[in-house]
């Protein structure tokens, strides 16, 4: 979704439910994005160009990233393996155009992402639009915690939450 799509969708959800809350960082339960990072990492895409000197591996058009339920999505991404020689080693994961990230009901999109495979994290940034079921939260940066299920929201957050949901 576009910004200029993302940010009508947003002003008509505002519109139909209310002020939002705007702070600088807000801490979110990210449950439905916790999950097993030490499962194996499936990347289709239209093109694969690799440097096996520099352990690095470029995934471009329509990538999508499959590790179990969760989904990771972009336009590039640039794959950095445990050491030269060793492509079984996912290190990094660089997402760039078009991120998008999703498990279960919550999805997340932004302009670019960086996903640690090792330590389960995954930090967004540039315009993040997080969704959870029918609550929405934006902001510059967001933080996840796979393995906890945790996330922080940051930068000139504004959220809305629906009366009466469990999310």
């Amino acid at each position: 979704m576009g910004a200029g799509i993302r940010a009508f969708a947003f002003g008509i959800a505002l519109a139909i439910f209310g002020a939002p809350i705007d702070a600088q960082t807000a801490d979110v339960p990210f449950g439905g994005l916790a999950h097993d990072s030490s499962l194996p990492v499936e990347i289709t895409a239209d093109t694969l160009n690799v440097d096996q000197s520099n352990a690095k591996a470029t995934f471009l058009g329509n990538v999508i990233v499959g590790q179990g339920t969760l989904r990771l999505g972009a336009e590039r991404i640039d794959v950095i393996y445990g050491a030269a020689g060793q492509t079984g080693t996912v290190e990094t994961m660089t997402a760039s155009g078009k991120v998008t990230l999703s498990n279960g009901s919550e999805a997340a999109e932004s302009a670019r992402a960086i996903y640690t495979v090792a330590d389960g994290s995954v930090v967004m940034e540039g315009d993040v639009l997080l969704s959870q079921g029918q609550n929405a939260i934006s902001g510059q940066r967001l933080r996840i915690d796979l393995n906890a299920g945790t996330a922080r929201m940051e930068g000139r957050v504004k959220t809305i939450f629906q009366p009466g949901t469990s999310q």
